[in-house]
């Protein structure tokens, strides 16, 4: 029984040196930072508006813009990396394939940009 806990031992380790790094972060920014918040620091900055406020108030559209924005680049790098990776098996039929997708989503984005999706006045 011995030899199989033992086996567990680096992961116990590597567990140690991880809450020891978190607590030792989390306890340097404790006494290195001032820690007088204030009611602007505060107040709730993703949504937009207060959270306590009527419910049925207007939501502004471009929240949604932005957060589609960043869901097609995020699947845009989520699909370069493997892509990247694999790129000398799949030959240049890939390689034609990603520059497609990459420019359907170029005219999107530059679409957008001229829609003024990405100005926030």
């Amino acid at each position: 029984m011995q030899p199989v806990l033992f086996e567990y031992l680096p992961i116990l380790v590597f567990l140690v040196i991880a809450g020891g790094i978190g607590i030792a972060m989390i306890g340097g920014s404790l006494l290195a930072a001032r820690q007088k918040p204030y009611p602007e620091k505060l107040s709730a900055y993703e949504c937009g508006f207060e959270a306590f406020d009527d419910a049925r108030r207007r939501f502004d559209v471009r929240f949604y813009l932005v957060a589609i924005l960043f869901i097609i680049f995020d699947l845009e790098v989520a699909f370069l990396f493997p892509w990247a990776v694999s790129l000398g098996d799949i030959g240049p039929f890939g390689f034609w394939s990603m520059m497609a997708f990459l420019g359907v989503l170029t005219v999107g984005f530059i679409y957008e940009w001229c829609k003024g999706a990405l100005d926030w006045e």
